[in-house]
């Protein structure tokens, strides 16, 4: 199948291959390790999910369940707790059927996150992937700060075939979000993507701003659904975490995106941030185009991450593929 071609589960399960080496390999090691299970195999496991940066929170709550498991099933052979493991694993990572409410009622979706984590390029990503969906967007070019953020946004309005409502550089990107909300009324748009300015998360004065910001949609349109979602580089494995815990104390946040799946070492930190943040982690990039932005499923990313056969479906997915290219 030719790169272009090939479906999402395929660029993920690819995407996620020094992932499988860091983490997947070392369980599989573990398995083959030993013939009984003991306390040294559930320490062996607890290691290697833990340096698979699926955090201590969620190597517990798997491990516990797995305990519990094998001592109700009468289970002897490690290799007959395994698929126990991998669907704990899964049950860390599950959504939930509310997390895109937005995509269905009249939004706002604040998008943040600190600089160069790619949150212009996953605002145009989304932006194309609600359009596609027969959505009315309008973007808000909030980050006022960054030299050419505006137009690299504006190209992807263009490419997505959405209005954009911008200011110029330096200017207050409050004000910006402000006229934005105006525009939203005023066209009767069923979705406004805010772009905002990288941050750093221990810079008090920008989240500050950020919080300011919230204000502003707050009374300005009282009724919209609101979403606030972190853009985080999975490649930063636990700083990453530490990014979202600072950023939820500026802003109600309501999801994470993890974007550079694709090539990291860190992807567990899928787990780790859903579980103990209680955030669902809504959507994953794994590639530059357009369609590498996906929305999170659980089966589907543990199903990568282990190698497992695809199930049915792909030819959804590629259907879904075709309506993109056509906007890109």
């Amino acid at each position: 199948m030719s790169e272009e071609k090939k479906g999402f589960f395929s660029r993920l399960k690819d995407g996620l291959t020094k992932t499988r080496d860091n983490i997947v390999h070392g369980i599989d090691a573990v398995f083959g390790g030993f013939s009984g299970i003991d306390e040294d195999f559930y320490e062996e496991l607890e290691e290697v999910l833990i340096m698979g940066d699926i955090g201590v929170q969620a190597t517990e709550a798997i491990l516990e369940k797995l305990r519990a498991q094998v001592k109700e099933n009468h289970i002897k052979e490690p290799a007959d707790c395994k698929q126990f493991l991998i669907r704990n694993i899964v049950e860390q990572m599950q959504v939930g059927e509310t997390a895109y409410e937005f995509e269905h009622r009249q939004s706002v979706v604040l998008v943040i996150g600190v600089n160069g984590v790619g949150k212009t390029t996953t605002v145009g990503k989304l932006a194309a992937k609600l359009k596609a969906q027969g959505r009315r967007v309008i973007l808000a070019a909030a980050d006022t700060f960054r030299a050419a953020a505006g137009e690299q946004l504006g190209e992807w309005a263009h490419r997505a075939g959405v209005d954009v409502i911008g200011g110029s550089e330096g200017s207050d990107p409050a004000s910006v979000i402000y006229d934005a909300l105006s525009a939203a009324k005023a066209r009767g748009a069923d979705v406004l993507l805010c772009d905002t300015a990288g941050r750093l998360h221990n810079k008090k004065n920008l989240m500050e701003e950020l919080k300011k910001i919230d204000r502003i949609i707050d009374r300005e349109f009282p009724d919209a659904h609101r979403e606030n979602l972190v853009v985080l580089d999975a490649t930063t494995g636990q700083n990453a975490l530490q990014q979202a815990k600072e950023f939820g104390e500026a802003a109600d946040l309501t999801g994470i995106i993890l974007t550079k799946m694709d090539g990291t070492a860190k992807g567990g930190i899928a787990v780790a941030i859903q579980s103990q943040l209680q955030i669902p982690v809504k959507y994953i990039g794994v590639g530059e185009s357009i369609d590498d932005l996906q929305k999170f499923d659980a089966e589907q990313f543990v199903n990568a991450l282990f190698d497992v056969p695809k199930g049915e479906g792909e030819s959804e997915e590629e259907t879904e593929e075709e309506v993109w290219r056509g906007i890109e």
